[in-house]
């Protein structure tokens, strides 16, 4: 009987499918040097939170599948699977909706200064009302950094408020944009002069990395909002913390940080104008069961020596593993 090892339990309606016919091991841990006895055991890595590198996999010949429930793939060494004819299974689609919805939430919360404004008051400041930090979005310029398709969908929703929308991605053609009604910038620092909000949606990789660093941050314009459910290590965070200290940024909200489990004790965390989210933008009830299912079942299609199409690394296919 198959095994397969889960960094952490799914939800609910993976879990169904997952525990017929497989042997199944939660470790609640994410550090695979830790669990590793276990791996080696296992023909299947679904990897909620942790890194895996090539060194382990190495480690684990009986591994035949690395699942992600999702499309980040920044914490899978993708090359070391692909050399190892592993697929890196992903979920793509199963949370867009969700994730879009939680950029417009953070957009609304740190325009509307919510988060100070229910500390305020609940401390019996109800004059904080008088602080007139609020904005309407209605006629402001959006910018989105990044237009696959949850930049796409979180587009819409800006479009549907009445918003300006601005496009900036250099892998979409400017036709494209603007087919859709919006306006394609080709140069990232343009994009940022001209929006009063931005929101981040590209992945992480070696470019992306510090993309938003103190050259960024000068480029913006005046009292610019910023919301990210990006990944955390596009951005620097001491550039931002100055920023945001200086006025430079009116607020940030993030879903994502460089360190996570955030850090209580990061500086950020200090300022009125930040506020954070615990990496949970995909995870209402809705995409996670879809997620959930689309991973397992992918998981389970592998091991079963099926080619499945979801896979960050289709060139894997070409591997003798998969040719005998």
């Amino acid at each position: 009987m198959a095994t397969v090892l889960l960094s952490h339990e799914l939800y609910k309606d993976g879990m169904e499918i997952l525990k017929k016919g497989i042997d199944i091991i939660i470790a609640n841990n994410s550090n695979m040097r830790a669990i590793i006895e276990d791996l080696k055991k296992a023909d299947g890595l679904i990897l909620r939170v942790g890194r895996i590198d090539r060194e382990i996999m190495e480690e684990c010949p009986n591994l035949k599948v690395i699942s992600r429930p999702g499309v980040g793939v920044d914490t899978v060494d993708v090359d070391a699977a692909t050399a190892l004819g592993i697929p890196v299974v992903i979920a793509p689609g199963a949370n867009l909706r969700s994730v879009a919805e939680h950029a417009i939430a953070l957009m609304y919360t740190i325009t509307k200064n919510v988060v100070e404004s229910h500390e305020e008051t609940k401390n019996g400041n109800f004059p904080i009302r008088n602080k007139y930090m609020a904005i309407e979005l209605a006629e402001h310029k959006m910018g989105i950094i990044g237009f696959g398709n949850i930049g796409k969908e979180t587009a819409k929703l800006c479009s549907m408020n009445g918003m300006e929308v601005y496009i900036y991605d250099p892998f979409v053609k400017k036709e494209t944009a603007e087919a859709l009604g919006y306006t394609y910038i080709q140069n990232l620092h343009d994009i940022l002069a001209i929006c009063d909000v931005i929101s981040l949606h590209m992945p992480s990789t070696p470019e992306t990395k510090k993309m938003f660093g103190n050259k960024e941050f000068h480029a913006m314009k005046e009292g610019i909002f910023i919301v990210n459910c990006a990944r955390g290590d596009i951005v620097d965070e001491d550039a931002l913390y100055e920023a945001l200290a200086n006025g430079k940024v009116a607020g940030a909200a993030v879903d994502v940080m460089e360190a996570e489990p955030m850090d209580p004790n990061n500086k950020l965390f200090t300022l009125k104008n930040f506020i954070a989210t615990p990496h949970m933008a995909a995870l209402t009830k809705e995409s996670a069961s879809r997620t959930s299912q689309l991973t397992v079942e992918g998981t389970l299609a592998v091991i079963r020596g099926e080619k499945w199409p979801h896979v960050a690394n289709k060139e894997v296919y070409d591997h003798p593993r998969w040719n005998k």
